[in-house]
């Protein structure tokens, strides 16, 4: 885990101590894109398809469109279509075959206890689905907090309103926080509020409103 040291270091030398560390979940924890987002991006276009009576090239369109436009494909189901939050949820991430795939990754474990100050998650992913993936990577009882798409009343990352939410539930200042992401509009957003951020990536490219990156957690 050298290079999660060298960037949590280069946090923790900074003039303001972090007294959080803000986790995004998917594909920052483990690697959810692989096998977990396909059957839940699937779910989602056959339930676009039967609501909205559309075809399965038009219900593919608007997954994306809303998921790029809004973070969250429910976002924009709800603004402009007037979906049933909760039953869109429970349909699209009430997955059997969670438990075969994900594994206990004792290096994840190993860098929750490393880090001081409270450990939070942040999903645009539903509370059931957030809950129990936590319970099956083993973390769920080295953390204190998550916050999932419902705790943002429907206004997932990057909006602002998602992120000011957290910090007030949470009761914390954004200058002593650090975000670790995926997604680089996620951190965007985190910097302009004064967080520390650190992109979870492989890629070279440096960006101004990155403090540092890490090549995974897992």
């Amino acid at each position: 885990m050298k290079f999660l040291a060298e960037a949590c270091q280069k946090i923790e030398q900074s003039e303001i101590k972090p007294s959080a560390w803000i986790f995004d979940f998917d594909n920052t924890l483990f690697p959810s894109g692989r096998q977990i987002f396909p059957l839940i991006s699937e779910r989602m276009s056959q339930y676009i398809e039967r609501h909205l009576c559309v075809d399965r090239i038009e219900a593919n369109r608007l997954r994306k469109l809303y998921w790029d436009k809004y973070g969250a494909t429910l976002t924009g189901l709800v603004r402009h279509h007037a979906v049933d939050s909760k039953d869109f949820l429970k349909k699209t991430h009430d997955i059997v075959e969670l438990d075969s795939l994900t594994y206990r990754s004792s290096r994840l474990r190993w860098v929750f206890r490393q880090l001081s100050g409270k450990k939070i998650i942040f999903s645009n992913s539903p509370s059931v689905y957030l809950e129990k993936m936590l319970r099956l990577l083993g973390i769920r009882h080295l953390l204190d907090g998550t916050f999932s798409i419902e705790s943002t009343n429907l206004n997932p990352k990057p909006s602002m309103i998602g992120f000011r939410k957290v910090l007030k539930i949470h009761r914390l200042e954004a200058k002593r926080c650090v975000m670790v992401e995926d997604s680089l509009i996620n951190l965007f957003s985190a910097k302009r509020l004064g967080m520390k951020t650190i992109l979870v990536t492989n890629e070279l490219n440096q960006h101004n409103w990155v403090d540092a990156k890490v090549r995974q957690l897992y």
